[in-house]
């Protein structure tokens, strides 16, 4: 009887726990985030039906159509760096993970990469010039007012051969490609528009190259936010990646092998985000190679497998930051941005390794792709309730969950209930409010808490209580895999 209690009793700790989420559910409500974010005129099946219609001028100061898209956060503005990046990773969700996801949800999520990637090809339909942003975040940023009454400048800013912006145009040649793997099955004539438009926009991103926040004009818009800050040579490299996944053309196959090391792929800068895409470039490329197809592209699985040894707390690499409760950490606020896309790159190398038979080698311990798909399980878990604050942190999903998130739509009055005007100084007394956010941004996934695991769900303290767009487009592909693995069944593969 001691014996079987002792064989009991490791089982258990050898065992991933059970799993208590409803990772269908969650799943769902972080698709329909996106509607909440939408710009432009809204379709008639919009199902955040709080919202209305917003930025229907946008791009008239230029003479160009720029209706639609997304807004990045909880205010009023187009970027469009951290748009396009978040076309490309929920591009790579439905890519990655798919075969995991419920028809329905399948479905929403090509249609929310849609809603980017229409406006994506309308920020490239004037030949030399890329339109990388609309409206004057100074402005903007001092109000506090719904979208559909928004009243600020819509400035539109552009970069151009004179004026190079090589970091969105090559994140932007990414998400198109991306997406047209997306849609090659869905809509093929779409899909070979946005190939065809990916290619044209790397070349240019290639041949003009620069930072967009080097120039004076464009850095007084687009920084603090969203600066360049560690240079355009990864969204380089990220870009060719993705039309080598998509198109399967050697064209690119050759330039990601010449240029590598002059473009610093041999950095290895253990980030993934928006603005730094080494990470996940080393992730990508090392699919090819652990396929047995390109022996030369060697250098980016060993470049990602110390990534991944990083995370593995038993490794003896340095490791990246965890809070007292287990959750990655990164100084800096928005933290959720590098739990989620981290979670994603997790599962997705646990799914080259598994399909390749390699594991990676830590030192002292091999890891294999059960241990990496724990680590991403447990990121998530406490991103959906298991942690300290015993809260979620994705706003409709629990039973507890943030209230007060700093959102202009979901803190103020919906316009149909309110159909007056509200200028912009006249939504401070809502900012200001300690009340609920009357209108719940279901799927909204917040900064989250600080170091010490303390959440205080304050809508002031932007760094913690904002959602953006870029923490849930990689959680779709992550909450997709945990729907069809909730319980890691496959943790002995």
């Amino acid at each position: 009887m001691r014996l079987f209690f002792h064989i009991l009793l490791l089982l258990l700790i050898q065992s991933p726990p059970a799993s208590t989420h409803n990772y269908h559910d969650a799943l769902t409500k972080s698709i329909l985030f996106f509607e909440g974010q939408r710009s432009g005129r809204l379709q008639s099946d919009q199902r955040a039906t709080w919202r209305g219609d917003s930025g229907l001028s946008d791009g008239s100061e230029a003479g160009v159509d720029l209706q639609g898209g997304y807004y990045d956060a909880g205010d009023n503005v187009k970027f469009g760096f951290p748009m396009a990046f978040t076309t490309t990773m929920l591009s790579w969700s439905v890519i990655e993970f798919a075969d995991a996801m419920p028809s329905d949800d399948l479905w929403n999520a090509a249609v929310a990469i849609r809603w980017a990637t229409d406006y994506l090809l309308k920020t490239i339909s004037q030949p030399g010039r890329i339109f990388v942003q609309v409206g004057n975040p100074i402005s903007d940023h001092n109000c506090w007012e719904r979208p559909e009454d928004m009243d600020t400048a819509r400035t539109v800013y552009n970069v151009s051969a004179e004026r190079p912006g090589s970091e969105v145009a090559g994140e932007t040649a990414a998400a198109l490609a991306a997406a047209s793997m997306v849609f090659r099955s869905l809509d093929p004539g779409y899909s070979q528009k946005l190939l065809e438009n990916a290619m044209r926009v790397f070349e240019f991103a290639d041949n003009y190259r620069g930072a967009y926040s080097d120039d004076p004009g464009l850095r007084a818009g687009v920084c603090p936010y969203y600066c360049d800050f560690d240079g355009y040579q990864d969204e380089l490299l990220w870009g060719a990646a993705w039309l080598r996944r998509a198109s399967q053309n050697d064209t690119f196959l050759n330039y990601i092998q010449d240029n590598g090391k002059t473009l610093g792929a041999d950095d290895n800068i253990n980030e993934f985000g928006w603005d730094n895409k080494h990470a996940g470039l080393n992730v990508l490329v090392s699919k090819e190679y652990m396929e047995g197809q390109v022996l030369s592209l060697e250098s980016y699985k060993e470049s990602a497998d110390s990534f991944m040894c990083t995370l593995i707390p038993e490794s003896s690499s340095s490791h990246i930051q965890y809070t007292p409760g287990g959750l990655i950490y990164k100084p800096g606020g928005s933290n959720m941005q590098h739990v989620t896309s981290i979670a994603f790159l997790l599962l997705a190398y646990a799914n080259y390794l598994s399909k390749s038979s390699q594991t990676v080698n830590c030192g002292s311990i091999t890891v294999g792709p059960a241990s990496l798909r724990l680590q991403a399980k447990k990121q998530i878990d406490y991103l959906l309730g298991d942690n300290p604050m015993n809260m979620s942190y994705m706003v409709g999903y629990g039973t507890r969950y943030p209230q007060r998130i700093h959102h202009r739509g979901s803190s103020l009055p919906a316009i149909r209930e309110h159909p007056q005007f509200i200028a912009c100084k006249e939504g401070s007394i809502y900012f200001n409010s300690t009340n609920p956010n009357p209108n719940p941004l279901i799927g909204a996934v917040v900064g989250g808490p600080g170091e010490d695991d303390v959440y205080e769900d304050d809508r002031a303290d932007f760094r913690k209580s904002e959602p953006t767009t870029y923490i849930n487009a990689p959680l779709v592909g992550v909450l997709a895999y945990f729907v069809a693995n909730p319980n890691l069944s496959d943790h002995l593969s």
